[in-house]
């Protein structure tokens, strides 16, 4: 009876290894894996160009542009990761949800580019390559379509700086001869002569030259004229 329960205790050398961690391993596959990754890289180069292609905005970053193909490939390798173990998926998607991102973005644009990387992750990482590629292609040509072929008018804001009441009335002259429409956003008396007046006007003609024509009307100290396309920075 002892010799019978001592030879069911014995513990070989596979039990010493065997676990669950190399259980899944072993049911791991390198080449599904190197095919969702490359396929999640190529897509997110094809974000990058388009980013690249299509940036409007006031100031370009290359890192930002980086990071949505990194984005991919990583949402990928998550999604990869977790599609095997339903447990596992619950557990990262609450150790998600207390990451916080801090970085502003301003640009919607941006959103809708960063929203892009992480479905294309998504779907290279679930084994949807046709979809994530079909997808990517048709809202690729619709980007380009609408940011660079369809011009939008965007109204400037011209900042006029003058000393005298009366040279209010020579610079809405102006305005009303230059411009489509023109709108008074504010005016600002810094003291009993110095005014500054901020229009918004959709101009008609060349955009230098009217700053120039404001310059030279006597009284007026300065005229700044921006660019008003949500973009404006101090």
């Amino acid at each position: 009876m002892f010799t019978l329960l001592a030879a069911t205790n014995i513990t070989n050398f596979d039990d010493i290894f065997k676990s669950s961690f190399l259980e899944k391993t072993s049911s791991f596959s390198l080449i599904d894996a190197l095919i969702g990754l490359a396929s999640a890289f190529l897509l997110g180069v094809f974000i990058y160009f388009i980013y690249k292609k299509t940036f409007n905005g006031v100031v370009y970053s290359h890192s930002f542009n980086i990071s949505l193909m990194i984005m991919a490939m990583a949402t990928a390798l998550v999604i990869m990761g977790i599609s095997q173990n339903v447990l596992l998926s619950l557990g990262m998607v609450g150790a998600l949800s207390i990451v916080r991102f801090r970085t502003p973005i301003k640009d919607p644009m941006d959103l809708i580019f960063l929203f892009w990387s992480v479905v294309v992750g998504i779907l290279c990482g679930a084994g949807f390559i046709p979809l994530a590629v079909i997808g990517s292609v048709i809202i690729g040509v619709v980007i380009i379509v609408f940011q660079n072929k369809i011009v939008i008018e965007n109204p400037y804001l011209v900042v006029v700086r003058f000393e005298h009441e009366e040279t209010n009335a020579v610079i809405e002259r102006l305005l009303k001869e230059a411009s489509k429409r023109y709108l008074l956003k504010s005016k600002s008396v810094m003291n009993d002569e110095q005014m500054e007046v901020t229009y918004e006007v959709r101009l008609k003609g060349n955009d230098a030259a009217f700053v120039s024509t404001l310059s030279k009307v006597e009284g007026v100290s300065s005229a700044v004229m921006l660019s008003y396309d949500g973009n404006f920075t101090a």
